[in-house]
């Protein structure tokens, strides 16, 4: 059993909403994902993917009937804080989690396409560069990026990684892709939504950490 079938996230609902306590029983799995990349250096980048899911599920916790999609906690929150908003809050929090679920996303879909480095076929450098480009590098300061850097060398070989994803079990790698593509189906889905009720509540923020 590779560990992303047992990080199983629920096909969306026609409206698009998702359920808050399904989503966050799904991505309680997710921190998981960067043992995978075997290097302590990605420890900050876990660590703040708890921290997050953390937050979000107090907010939950603290009325589940008033925020039971992730949507209506966007909702209350914005009636709440007033101009505070969105800065604030599982608001503030779901904004920076969808980023790193975002850097999953880009990352596995690149190993799934088959892209490369013709010259390290081995290597996921590659890979993780894209998903950092794309998901993260925006938000981040000189010395995150810097971080970062540290962290590429220290990923894992290719067949490594696709071991770690595969409980350390032999597993054929098309087996172990056709397993990412699987689930990426819903995970995509789940993230994609997330990031179109930002666009359309208008609470994206663009700042620097």
């Amino acid at each position: 059993m590779t560990l992303l079938l047992e990080i199983q996230f629920a096909p969306l609902s026609d409206t698009n909403e998702i359920v808050t306590k399904t989503f966050l029983e799904a991505v309680s799995h997710v921190p998981l994902f960067f043992d995978c990349l075997g290097s302590k250096v990605f420890a900050p980048i876990k660590a703040d993917i708890n921290g997050n899911i953390t937050k979000i599920k107090a907010v939950y916790e603290s009325d589940p009937v008033k925020h039971e999609t992730l949507q209506q906690i966007l909702s209350a929150e914005k009636s709440i804080h007033g101009s505070e908003w969105p800065k604030v809050g599982a608001t503030l929090a779901l904004m920076w989690l969808k980023r790193g679920l975002r850097f999953i996303q880009i990352l596995l879909q690149s190993l799934a396409d088959g892209e490369r480095d013709e010259n390290n076929p081995n290597l996921i450098r590659i890979n993780i560069s894209k998903a950092y480009d794309q998901a993260l590098k925006r938000y981040h300061g000189w010395i995150v990026q810097k971080v970062f850097k540290a962290a590429l060398f220290a990923a894992p070989c290719r067949s490594d990684f696709l071991k770690a994803l595969s409980k350390d079990q032999e597993v054929a790698e098309d087996d172990c892709l056709a397993k990412v593509n699987q689930f990426l189906i819903n995970f995509t889905a789940n993230v994609d939504a997330i990031y179109e009720m930002y666009s359309t509540m208008n609470a994206e923020l663009d700042y620097l950490v």
